[in-house]
């Protein structure tokens, strides 16, 4: 680690607000097909679990015929803990410390709970009164809320994970992904870290 990397990650340690537990990162297709993609993905798994005990991936997907060569790379990753991997016809809830959601927009997953909780009034084992966000959330393959999310290359986020990220806190950066190294995921972090969090107040 370079001097100014070992400058901000002081800075981290010493600071009063507490790092996220939860990081997400939203980068694309396209990302990947860059030289060193995967390795730099590798990487980030390791810059993120220095601090956050839970790592959320969406890989936007243009062309849906991507996904199983991208889905087949990303679960044989060199990656520090397990590994759940995501696509578009995928339901199964995602409960790994690292989870990546392929072409799996936030749109197609929030209707897909809701199909869920439809069968269940259907079929007698839910009253449509019982329908709250806990039930909503019990169904989504991505539960869990990220602290941080960050986005690599322009400010949008596209169809990602709309529900559960309402009150995550946004960190764009004009560094794409090719080119992101610790010290843009260290800034990111001061900057959550600088950050008074609201939680939609």
């Amino acid at each position: 680690m370079g001097l100014y990397e070992r400058y901000l990650a002081l800075r981290i340690r010493r600071h009063d607000g507490e790092p996220p537990d939860h990081i997400a990162l939203v980068i694309t297709e396209r990302d990947l097909l860059e030289r060193g993609a995967y390795e730099t993905l590798t990487d980030f798994f390791d810059w993120a679990f220095e601090y956050a005990s839970q790592v959320t991936v969406y890989v936007s997907v243009l062309d849906a015929a991507a996904v199983p060569a991208l889905r087949r790379e990303l679960e044989t990753i060199d990656a520090p803990q397990e590994v759940a991997v995501r696509g578009p016809d995928d339901r199964t809830r995602a409960d790994a410390p690292i989870r990546i959601g392929i072409g799996l927009g936030g749109k197609h997953e929030f209707t897909s709970a809701v199909r869920t909780l439809a069968e269940h009034v259907e079929a007698g084992e839910l009253e449509p009164d019982d329908i709250d966000a806990d039930r909503v959330e019990d169904h989504l393959i991505f539960p869990s809320e990220p602290d941080l999310v960050i986005k690599t290359g322009a400010e949008r986020l596209s169809d990602f994970m709309i529900w559960q990220s309402v009150y995550s806190e946004l960190y764009f950066t004009d560094v794409n992904w090719r080119d992101f190294r610790k010290r843009d995921f260290l800034r990111a972090v001061l900057e959550y870290c600088n950050r008074s969090r609201r939680f939609g107040r």
